[in-house]
């Protein structure tokens, strides 16, 4: 196997360093080439790192917006989700038209029972029948088991 290793250019003279890119979280340029500090580069680019820094700090606090608003979201879904699931559970265990129709159903049962009234009068006919049956039984006796127990 072939080793490979990487080559490094180096400037085209040491004095004068080379921004290669800014570092993203510090704001501040990685140099190289040689130990000499930032501040020796021209004044142009002391205001392009400065608007490089601004942009990066609106960029860190549209970044921290966007996670308040993904916070929230989270919560109002998880809450809907929540909210969801207890008008089915709801709606699965109280049918109102089944419930409805069973209230129906009973009162038809109900409206159809006798009142007072009618079981008044059934019961008083029930009891002269019954007498009257009982006095004919007693007079005439029932034919082929036992004849009449009351003179005539």
């Amino acid at each position: 196997m072939a080793k490979i290793e990487p080559t490094v250019a180096a400037p085209a003279s040491a004095a004068e360093p080379t921004i290669v890119t800014p570092a993203p979280s510090h704001g501040t340029p990685y140099i190289v080439g040689s130990a000499t500090p930032a501040a020796d580069t021209p004044a142009s680019e002391p205001r392009g790192l400065d608007q490089l820094s601004r942009i990066e700090e609106k960029a860190a606090r549209i970044e921290e917006k966007f996670a308040r608003y993904e916070a929230v979201l989270t919560r109002a879904e998880a809450s809907l989700e929540r909210s969801a699931h207890k008008v089915d559970s709801a709606a699965a265990t109280l049918d109102f038209a089944s419930i409805r129709d069973e209230v129906a159903a009973l009162r038809q049962r109900v409206d159809a029972t006798p009142r007072f009234g009618a079981l008044f009068v059934t019961g008083l006919a029930t009891a002269v029948l019954t007498v009257l049956l009982t006095v004919l039984v007693l007079k005439f006796g029932v034919p082929g088991l036992f004849g009449g127990l009351l003179s005539r």
